[in-house]
């Protein structure tokens, strides 16, 4: 998600030390390989689809796994955020090893927010996103605009372990929100408020059921459509592209209220997508995003592939990863 400033401390504050006691207790075996590959990343997935930790998709009804429900601290973590919560791991990165820089371009994380708290770290880790550099320290809670380039550098011997929560957010997280501190906002006066851990409850929290349309609504599409426009590099092909969105999403809207998302109006979308996405493809080829990504790659993940139900719904494959982001 694209958010004003690269870093936002939220003002909760864990127990990294009972959060570390209870991942350790986990053992080794619920770890698994990073999906992209990178040399000293590892995950365990805490809230997935179906609650199954070995399902990577990105849409389903996620639930809690066998492993989050068997750590009764992380799930007061989760629950405190007041937060409707995606697909959630703990996001492991070995001594002098790193997350390469990216920005995270797919579907999925459009409109998803990235909650990290920090379990295991050391005061070397660095936390790179835009122009800006930090250290998130064991117990704090941050989001960062996963929209700009960023990447994450461990120069130290020991690991790195992290909780990271994808998702939309709710009334109370914005809440939090909008009391979170700016990383290069002052801290006097600033106040965390601290969580204790309550042995042995097991909190509930909401998850998500619906994750992907069946037919992009035209009012979700045109925010979409604004955000690249809006973000494209001056070019002088800006005008002829921005012409030839305006058009599909017009078009777009009026299949919408003609059959909103009833089987039988299917076919005219995907003959008006189809025709969009090839008539807009050699004007925008050239066009850049401000955060490096090329405008038309992006339309393809946002918009292209999912207008219509498509491939959100399925695991990533490493290639794709690559391109959409999934660390971090």
């Amino acid at each position: 998600m694209k958010l004003q400033v690269p870093f936002i401390q939220l003002p909760l504050a864990f127990d990294a030390g009972a959060l570390a006691a209870e991942i350790a207790a986990l053992g080794e075996a619920p770890w698994r390989p990073h999906p992209q590959g990178f040399p000293g990343n590892s995950m365990l997935p805490l809230v997935a689809v179906n609650g199954d930790p070995a399902n990577e998709a990105f849409a389903g009804p996620m639930r809690p796994t066998p492993e989050l429900l068997h750590c009764p601290y992380l799930t007061q973590v989760i629950a405190s955020l007041g937060v409707t919560a995606g697909r959630s791991r703990l996001m492991r990165l070995s001594g002098m090893a790193e997350v390469t820089r990216h920005a995270d371009q797919g579907y999925y994380w459009a409109e998803r927010v990235r909650v990290h708290v920090p379990v295991v770290t050391q005061p070397t880790v660095r936390f790179e996103c835009g122009d800006a550099a930090i250290n998130m320290a064991a117990g704090e809670c941050w989001i960062f605009d996963t929209w700009r380039q960023h990447r994450v550098l461990n120069d130290a011997v020991e690991e790195r372990v992290h909780l990271v929560v994808d998702t939309v957010g709710g009334g109370a997280f914005w809440d939090l929100v909008g009391r979170g501190r700016p990383h290069d906002g002052p801290r006097a006066g600033w106040q965390q408020h601290a969580v204790p851990v309550q042995p042995g409850v097991v909190a509930t929290f909401a998850c998500e059921s619906v994750n992907v349309p069946a037919v992009m609504s035209p009012w979700e599409l045109s925010g979409h459509l604004g955000l690249l426009l809006a973000d494209a590099v001056p070019h002088p092909n800006l005008p002829q592209v921005r012409q030839i969105a305006t058009r599909f999403a017009r078009h777009w809207q009026g299949l919408w209220f003609e059959h909103g998302e009833r089987e039988e109006g299917r076919a005219a979308f995907r003959e008006v997508l189809e025709r969009f996405m090839e008539e807009v493809r050699v004007p925008s080829q050239p066009l850049m995003l401000r955060n490096e990504l090329r405008w038309y790659t992006v339309l393809t993940a946002l918009v292209g592939k999912v207008a219509l139900g498509g491939v959100a719904s399925q695991p990533a494959t490493a290639a794709a990863q690559r391109d959409v982001g999934d660390n971090g």
